[in-house]
């Protein structure tokens, strides 16, 4: 009888440290990394440090995301307001995984999520020159978005699943 007893208690309490470890699991993964902030399920980080499109977009991929998609208003919203929390001024130009490199005028997130979104600043995206194919944001008054040359050394920020 005894023995009975202590082999129930013994697996109920594996049930319940496989439960706790379980819930511990889902609890982490429905959670952002330390430094980045949760927008609409997914995770953003600003970067200050100043790097070609390219670049930045590695180092985002390094990280597990890519440079970050914007779907709608509330993102880049809450984008800029992350962005305003880690810098002394209101806002300031930075890197968006948008990009038009492929073809012209055809743009596309580096995330390959749908391009439906668009912040564009009045004339833009103008190509000027035909050398302006990858996504700033904060350009300008309007705080919208500017097509520039990949080459410039921007800030940018990174998104990633959750």
């Amino acid at each position: 009888m005894k023995m009975r007893t202590v082999a129930a208690l013994l697996c109920a309490m594996m049930a319940l440290t496989r439960a706790a470890v379980k819930s511990h699991l889902v609890k982490r993964a429905t959670s952002c990394p330390s430094g980045w902030s949760e927008v609409n399920g997914r995770c953003f980080q600003y970067f200050p440090t100043a790097m070609t499109w390219a670049k930045a977009e590695k180092n985002c991929q390094s990280l597990g995301g890519n440079l970050a998609s914007v779907h709608n208003l509330f993102e880049y919203r809450e984008i800029q307001r992350m962005m305003a929390t880690t810098l002394s001024i209101k806002s300031k130009e930075a890197w968006l995984g948008g990009t038009d490199a492929q073809e012209d005028g055809v743009w596309l997130w580096s995330d390959s999520s749908l391009f439906s979104y668009q912040n564009w600043c009045p004339g833009e995206p103008s190509n000027w020159r035909g050398s302006q194919h990858c996504l700033q944001m904060n350009f300008g008054e309007g705080k919208c978005w500017d097509d520039v040359g990949c080459s410039v050394l921007l800030p940018f920020v990174c998104s990633k699943k959750i």
